[in-house]
């Protein structure tokens, strides 16, 4: 069986759509599946199972990048398309069955499952291999001797949904006087001088830090955040790979709409800007979020969720 799966040029939108590639690794275990991908979302996939072929593809202008594609998936024929892009592709494609991406009210990952009739949608995954878990080890864990980490992602794409720097170190410096003693801060960004600059000043307010910056490849950064304590970090691709990888993740939402890109996850939640600015989330606000979603994982009986604080979709 062959496959072919169009997913998203951007990191996030990519881990949203594992889900999918995971309901069909186990229904088709057989199967080979080829995924197009934009080039930043390509360690989305690079360990994932049944992957027969990532396919880059770099945006050119007036569309032209889906000729040369069309011409390659063209001259043989897939056992089902699935296309959360909803281009033209999967239209012009020999295949017996597709699913094509259509726009529905809701979190994205419900309109990702309304392609294959599943209801309730299936939660991302994050792929890892052993040699990612060893340099999570190495750049890490043994730097940290057992102290528990806390992840920070204090960039993203756009400035207006990042939060400032400082309230980043305030909430740090209150999470180690209060529910995780002792922890070390890891600042995580990715590539490129633009992510650099952005994540700068809050290495420069904990000097502390590990330095992860442009450090990480996409897997890498799902092994380590998979073993940290706490990831908080602005709406991006890196909150949602924290939650895919099982992180206890808080979300921080301004500008951005969290009912539609809350972050999926066993342990997930989102603290929402009242006035829809990141400069309205306030320090204790997080600091409480963080505290109840610590709390979720408290033996049965300890209060997990109360008012004040959203907890994100749980598919």
């Amino acid at each position: 069986m062959r496959i072919l799966f169009v997913t998203s040029n951007r990191v996030g939108d990519a881990v949203l759509s594992t889900g999918l590639l995971d309901h069909l690794i186990r229904r088709y275990p057989e199967a080979r599946i080829t995924v197009v991908c934009g080039r930043v979302a390509e360690g989305v996939f690079a360990r994932m199972p049944n992957r027969a072929a990532t396919i880059v593809l770099d945006k050119r202008p007036y569309g032209l990048h889906w000729l040369p594609l069309w011409a390659r998936m063209a001259v043989q024929p897939w056992s089902l398309v699935v296309d959360i892009r909803g281009s033209a592709l999967s239209w012009l494609v020999p295949t017996l069955r597709r699913a094509v991406w259509r726009r529905r009210p809701g979190h994205k990952i419900a309109e990702l499952g309304a392609m294959l009739g599943l209801d309730p949608p299936p939660p991302p995954v994050a792929w890892t291999a052993p040699e990612d878990e060893a340099a999570a080890e190495a750049l890490v864990f043994r730097h940290a001797g057992g102290a528990p980490v806390v992840a920070l992602g204090p960039t993203a794409n756009w400035p207006p949904k990042a939060w400032p720097a400082d309230r980043f170190a305030a909430l740090f410096a209150a999470l180690r006087a209060g529910p995780l003693p002792g922890a070390i801060p890891a600042v995580l960004a990715g590539p490129g001088e633009a992510e650099r600059e952005m994540a700068a000043p809050l290495l420069a307010a904990l000097p502390e830090a590990i330095d992860l910056s442009g450090r990480l490849s996409l897997p890498q950064a799902a092994a380590v955040l998979r073993r940290s304590a706490l990831y908080v970090g602005n709406d991006s691709g890196l909150m949602h790979l924290a939650a895919a990888a099982g992180a206890p993740t808080l979300g921080l939402f301004g500008p951005t709409p969290a009912d539609e890109y809350a972050p999926i996850g066993r342990r997930a939640a989102i603290v929402r800007a009242p006035d829809g600015t990141m400069a309205g989330i306030s320090t204790e606000a997080v600091l409480d979020a963080a505290r109840r979603l610590l709390d979720a994982e408290a033996p049965a009986g300890t209060p997990a969720r109360e008012a004040g604080l959203r907890p994100a979709l749980q598919p």
